[in-house]
């Protein structure tokens, strides 16, 4: 069995090498460790301990990080395309201009985290925990929010275009300018939500009334 730094030196070889997609790296333990601008497209993290690691501009198209614990990692511009990361642990994770289009993050636990401008266009979120988030200019458009936690997420600009927020928790979230055309609210929360200058135009509101373009918030 490696200890931390021989698993850290081993998988950094093997990143380098170009043979990592031949290897199991879930449940291992690469907290802290430096990824950054590497290409792990396809990797099996399974599981694994990223805690605290830099996976910022990393490529990780199709990688299984269910799981996985990313807490406070930094994935500032990764390319997370179509990635896996149902239940794992990104609570206080940087994904500022993260590219997360497709990506499967149901019941994933991205509490606090730093999504600022973030890609997430026609992402599984259903279930997910986006309490207190930061989603301020993020792109959300076809996303599946269903069930998701989104009290006091902060999503002010962000573009929800023909998202699916069916019974998501809104309580006292910041959707200020943010774009809702077409988006699926049905039994929605939304107790003390700030929708001023929200574009709601042809959206389906939580009574399933559909709210029309001459009809705005002020």
């Amino acid at each position: 069995m490696r200890n931390y730094a021989d698993t850290q030196e081993f998988i950094l070889n093997q990143i380098t090498q170009k043979s990592f997609e031949r290897e199991d790296f879930s449940g291992c333990d690469l907290s802290g460790i430096d990824l950054r601008a590497v290409d792990l497209s396809g990797i099996n993290l399974i599981g694994a301990d990223l805690s605290g690691a830099n996976l910022s501009g990393s490529v990780l198209v199709g990688a299984n990080l269910s799981g996985a614990n990313l807490s406070g990692a930094n994935l500032q511009s990764a390319y997370l395309y179509e990635a896996s990361l149902c239940e794992a642990n990104l609570k206080n994770a940087d994904l500022t201009r993260a590219n997360l289009c497709g990506a499967f993050l149901w019941r994933v636990n991205l509490a606090k985290s730093k999504l600022w401008g973030a890609s997430l266009c026609g992402a599984d979120l259903s279930e997910a925990n986006l309490s207190e988030a930061n989603l301020i200019e993020a792109s959300l458009i076809e996303a599946n929010l269903m069930r998701a936690n989104l009290i006091k997420a902060k999503l002010c600009g962000a573009i929800l275009l023909e998202a699916n927020l069916k019974k998501a928790d809104l309580t006292s979230a910041n959707l200020t300018s943010a774009n809702l055309t077409e988006a699926n609210l049905s039994g929605a929360n939304l107790w003390e939500a700030n929708l001023i200058h929200a574009k709601l135009w042809d959206a389906i509101m939580p009574d399933g009334t559909i709210q029309y373009p001459q009809i705005t918030f002020c």
